[in-house]
């Protein structure tokens, strides 16, 4: 086989949850190109459904799920319905995050009902997804898990703390599933971004969109831009490939330099 056959995703069918827009999108359309079935989920239906249609252009099979990843029994639905109609599910890509109400606060001032929000959207989402799509994987030839975490989980990040600590528990649970499942033949990695400009983002940091030419200079970052969602969708290809296939519980950094 050749080196770049070796990235096709011909055959694969991928959910990317909170694929409506930003990051989650692009990881749904590069993962399209590449030649996977994509299931798009995420609370918005409108969202997911264009995305879907975007896939479709593509020449791939896709289907949208409206899905609050919140919500067990719904994260347990999608992965029922995308074996069933799909025919399989060989990949899951656990994108869907973010904050609640997007407002910064120190630890101290942060209300608990914020914090359960964070916890469970950003990190109990991410382990439930596993288990759902696991359980597809073990017993019909493995597959691959992509947990979208973030630099935020690796340092300090004041006013932003349920977030960085959720990230955190994401790189663990990576590296936990990675061990339990590898027997099962499913391997597990997460790939941590730098500063992108979504929406959530730009609510966050109070910026604009005519803020992003010059975001690579406020943050610092050496490579002196900002990234874009589609600096992830590579990465996203190449851990659902054979061409990482003697890797896993590993975290692939996409910061910039930063």
């Amino acid at each position: 086989m050749s080196i770049l056959n070796q990235f096709r995703l011909d055959g694969q069918v991928v959910v990317v949850t909170g694929g409506g827009r930003g990051i989650g999108e692009a990881i749904a359309l590069g993962m399209a190109e590449a030649g996977a079935d994509i299931v798009v989920a995420a609370r918005r239906t409108n969202e997911i459904e264009a995305v879907a249609e975007k896939v479709r252009a593509l020449g791939r099979r896709a289907l949208a799920i409206t899905t609050d990843m919140m919500e067990i029994e719904q994260v347990q639905a999608l992965a029922d319905q995308t074996f069933k109609e799909m025919g399989g599910l060989t990949s899951w890509v656990s994108n869907a995050g973010g904050a609640d109400d997007r407002v910064p606060r120190t630890l101290l001032e942060m209300p608990e009902k914020q914090w359960d929000f964070q916890m469970n959207l950003n990190l109990k989402a991410v382990w439930t997804g596993a288990q759902a799509a696991g359980n597809y994987m073990k017993d019909n030839g493995g597959g691959t898990i992509i947990n979208i975490s973030s630099q935020a989980g690796n340092k300090a990040s004041p006013f932003n703390g349920p977030y960085a600590v959720a990230k955190s528990g994401v790189n663990n649970l990576t590296q936990t599933l990675a061990a339990e499942m590898a027997p099962l033949g499913i391997r597990v990695n997460s790939v941590s971004p730098g500063p992108i400009p979504t929406e959530v983002f730009l609510e966050f940091t109070k910026l604009t969109e005519e803020d992003i030419p010059n975001m690579g200079k406020q943050f610092g970052i050496p490579l002196g831009r900002i990234g874009m969602p589609e600096d992830i969708a590579p990465a996203c290809v190449y851990l659902a490939s054979g061409a990482s296939s003697w890797m896993t519980g590993q975290d692939i950094k996409i910061n910039g330099g930063l």
